[in-house]
């Protein structure tokens, strides 16, 4: 049987009728055909298949018994081939208990006794068709959820590998700024920090050992409190000219030194300078006694 097609304008749904007996798919297209389907039709279940293949069709009407292949041999293959398409079967009294069986197997989704109701087949179509899309949009609704599983998955993968750099990144650090604060305690001269105020905010072991009339540099106190005012002025020049400067004779703190002011660089630029306290004649007498 030659297949065709009713569309009166675009249609929203694809309903496929199968049917042995052309007055029968006639009948159902003039029910159908005030409706906004598309309409295609088949004389046989092999028929039905190959219109399944090539058009995207929603719904099945077909009749239960045909010829080579019955309505619940059919609708089992179309079940398998795809699942998602709502099936309806036309059949006689005399073989509910065949389709009731069929019912219960998921094959189908309800049947009609022929001959039909037309208003309550329309009725019962137009739901089966709700129900089609309610089905699908539950099925993407799933798949977006799947979907967007997969990507908090993924991120929270990706927040923990993050964070599995940056906790080594920072241990990184951490053993970093330990050896060079070992470093910096183990410098056998004196080392001294001080801010663009004037104020005393690093000291070293060698730094810590001086006494200026039994007094030890505290960290938080002032240059002031401990050096004179040639001293104050290298450090105000180095910051101000971002220059080194040195002092090669300064008696303090019961001894000579060599003084380097040294302005910090980079983004603690002008912010403050380190002074290096080199005492004459002990430098080296000291690296001698750690060897």
């Amino acid at each position: 049987m030659t297949n065709n097609a009713q569309q009166t304008s675009v249609a929203q749904h694809c309903i496929l009728c199968v049917d042995d007996e052309a007055n029968i798919l006639n009948a159902l297209k003039r029910l159908l055909r005030k409706e906004n389907y598309q309409i295609l039709t088949a004389g046989s279940g092999a028929e039905g298949l190959a219109l399944l293949e090539k058009n995207n069709v929603h719904l099945v009407i077909s009749d239960h018994r045909m010829p080579e292949m019955s309505g619940t041999e059919f609708f089992k293959v179309v079940k398998e081939k795809y699942p998602d398409i709502i099936r309806i079967t036309l059949t006689g009294y005399t073989e509910v208990d065949a389709i009731t069986d069929a019912i219960n197997k998921g094959h189908i989704y309800k049947f009609f006794l022929k001959p039909w109701n037309d208003q309550n087949l329309k009725l019962e179509i137009r739901q089966a068709l709700d129900q089609y899309e309610l089905s699908q949009a539950n099925k993407q609704l799933q798949e977006k959820i799947i979907r967007q599983n997969e990507e908090l998955i993924s991120m929270n993968n990706n927040l923990e590998e993050m964070v599995r750099k940056r906790t080594n990144e920072i241990e990184i650090k951490n053993q970093a700024l330990e050896l060079s604060h070992a470093i910096l305690e183990d410098i056998p001269v004196s080392i001294i920090g001080v801010s663009l105020e004037g104020m005393i905010v690093l000291i070293n072991r060698m730094a810590q050992e001086l006494s200026f009339d039994g007094q030890k540099i505290d960290l938080g106190t002032s240059v002031s409190d401990y050096f004179p005012e040639a001293v104050e002025k290298n450090i105000r020049a180095a910051i101000s000219h971002q220059a080194v400067l040195y002092m090669n004779e300064c008696d303090l703190a019961g001894g000579r030194f060599r003084i380097g002011f040294i302005p910090l660089s980079g983004r603690f630029r002008g912010k403050g300078m380190v002074m290096v306290m080199e005492k004459k004649g002990v430098v080296s007498a000291d690296l001698e006694r750690r060897e």
